[in-house]
């Protein structure tokens, strides 16, 4: 998940509990990149990118001096309370955006027991969950503010401008029912950007887009009130995206992006090292190209970087990645489209998963890293469909993903204490960073069909299924994979009124992985209505309201490390209202 085009720089892409800086409520738009495209932000992408893009460096000059957006939301699940705000305009050549959002909820409450104790005795038998509260979910609660500043000067040829914002999060991890431990994460981090945009600057370029940014990130695992775990972030990004003129039918861009981190894990009272100290530096340069040829458009992308890891005290670890895609979109009428992508992906393995070797507050393991692993290559390929008429519109893609030293972490069935020690009571799973060739396929499909299109409104009915399967090579399931799902959703739309009701049923997934737990299958009902009121000259007011899980189950997520203590939330209602000026 990438933020503006470049990285949030947190540590959620690291660790299951950690959550990501990246603020979904402030999003202006979000963009999911597949194929070629992805490679102008990163490598090893399988699944795509996800682009979060806010206006928090203004591109460009607002139609007013002062401009707001105010909304207000409710959550009856953990009495959920946000409220999100921003202010913008412009005058001259300057442009400005502020923004913020505070957040409070206590316990979620959930469609059944917390803790799964039968799935728990067989991950971890010499656990004795004595506290499982039904129907709601114990320290669950969190508290989260952020403010933003951003200042952009304009001209007739692009924009320059710089941001600020602060984040602080604190938030609780499901307990694991012994009433032993309660854990919380204090977590803060502040980020300074700059961004630019330079129109026709010289003969070849079309346009230069620069983005730097430094992020300051930390986190303490609070375990009764003691500070445990301690990770901290120091990161610094850049990128420079050139593009050209169109060379005979090119068009397209060139690239470079770099990164430095320094990054720490240690227990905060002790200073054990849970990840040494190691200063991590990348450099990529990067291309994309494409070009029509009668009916089709290729795309064709490629990507280099060097990766270095140096930890303190130990050897140094350095990798060259090399992806490259190339796609045809054909467009054979006006009804029928066809794509097609492969794609060869590789990424260099993280900090966390060479080097960790210590427990594990918040997802109550013992981690170790694997110093052997290797670089992760995959070779993709997609295959869309698309078809549009008056009376249909569907979506097909089919996916086959051959990945060669895919990383992952997996229970090792060992069990040790705190010190990472053999024991007989209180003891911690052990989960290690592993490689192996594995074999990824799977579909999305998607039908759209008008049932009702009148002065009453337009009625759609829309069926929707998406399937993944992992399985190792040698034999085996990958971990941590989702079910089969399908559903139907119903939208209806009449002027200043919107509304949808979505049915999702998920399927059993009993190919768990090895000393892993299936999860069992389950119906999700949603709903929720939209309405613009008239407001007071030219702002607007909507309110909106959703119900979420109308069914109460207990649905426990197939993905998520935590699924055997922390279920998704039960039945609520949420409320609210956005007011802009």
């Amino acid at each position: 998940v990438l933020h503006n085009g470049i990285g949030s720089n947190d540590v959620s892409a690291i660790s299951p509990d950690h959550a990501t800086s990246v603020e979904p409520l402030l999003a202006e738009r979000i963009e999911v990149l597949r194929g070629p495209a992805t490679l102008l932000y990163g490598s090893g992408a399988i699944g795509g990118v996800v682009n979060v893009i806010d206006n928090r460096i203004p591109s460009g000059s607002f139609d007013k001096l002062i401009g707001a957006a105010l909304e207000q939301r409710f959550d009856s699940t953990s009495d959920e309370t946000s409220t999100t705000m921003k202010v913008e305009g412009s005058k001259d050549r300057l442009a400005y955006h502020f923004d913020g959002f505070y957040r409070h909820r206590n316990n979620l409450d959930i469609g059944g027991q917390g803790i799964d104790t039968a799935k728990v005795a067989i991950t971890d038998p010499s656990l004795e969950v004595v506290d499982n509260p039904r129907g709601f979910l114990n320290n669950s609660g969190a508290e989260a503010i952020s403010g933003s500043a951003g200042l952009s000067w304009i001209g007739d040829d692009g924009f320059a401008g710089v941001s600020i914002n602060n984040l602080n999060n604190n938030y609780g991890i499901a307990p694991d029912g012994t009433g032993e431990e309660n854990v919380r994460i204090a977590m803060r981090q502040n980020k300074y950007d700059f961004k630019s945009e330079l129109n026709d600057p010289f003969k070849f370029a079309k346009s230069i887009k620069t983005r730097l940014g430094y992020t300051d990130y930390e986190h303490t695992e609070v375990v009764n009130g003691e500070p445990g775990a301690f990770f901290t972030n120091q990161s610094y990004e850049g990128r420079i995206e050139l593009n050209h003129q169109d060379i005979g039918p090119l068009r397209g861009a060139v690239g470079f992006q770099a990164q430095a981190s320094d990054f720490n894990a240690i227990e905060k009272l002790t200073g054990d090292s849970i990840v040494p100290r190691s200063d991590i530096t990348s450099f990529g340069v990067f291309g994309v190209e494409s070009f029509d040829s009668g009916p089709v458009t290729y795309q064709l992308g490629t990507r280099v970087e060097q990766t270095d890891i140096r930890p303190d005290g130990m050897q140094g670890f350095s990798y060259t990645p090399v992806s490259a895609s190339v796609s045809a979109l054909w467009k054979l009428d006006d009804r029928n489209n066809l794509n097609l992508a492969v794609t060869r992906s590789s990424r260099a393995p993280n900090v966390q998963e060479l080097l960790s070797d210590g427990y594990h507050d918040a997802t109550r393991s013992f981690e170790r890293g694997s110093q052997s692993l290797k670089e992760e290559t995959s070779y993709n390929l997609d295959l869309g469909y698309r078809f549009k008429t008056d009376w249909l519109r569907a979506e097909f893609d089919l996916f086959h993903n051959w990945a060669s030293d895919y990383i992952y972490q997996r229970r090792t069935g060992e069990f040790v204490d705190e010190d990472g020690n053999a024991c007989t009571e209180d003891c911690k799973p052990v989960v290690l960073s592993s490689q192996q060739d594995a074999i990824f396929k799977g579909y999305e499909a998607k039908l759209i069909m008008p049932m009702m299109e009148n002065h009453y409104g337009l009625l759609e009915l829309t069926l929707f299924s998406d399937y993944t399967r992992g399985q190792f090579v040698n034999g085996g399931d990958v971990p941590r994979m989702p079910p089969l799902r399908y559903g139907l959703q119903l939208d209806y739309n009449q002027d200043k009124l919107s509304s949808y009701l979505r049915l999702t049923r998920a399927d059993d997934q009993p190919h768990a992985g090895d000393f892993e737990t299936s999860t069992a299958g389950y119906f999700l009902l949603n709903a929720g209505i939209n309405y613009q009121l008239k407001a007071y000259r030219d702002s607007k007011l909507t309110v909106f309201a959703k119900g979420n899980n109308l069914l109460n189950e207990n649905i426990r997520n197939a993905t998520s490390y935590l699924r055997n203590f922390a279920p998704e939330a039960g039945r609520g209602a949420e409320v609210g209202f956005r007011l802009s000026y």
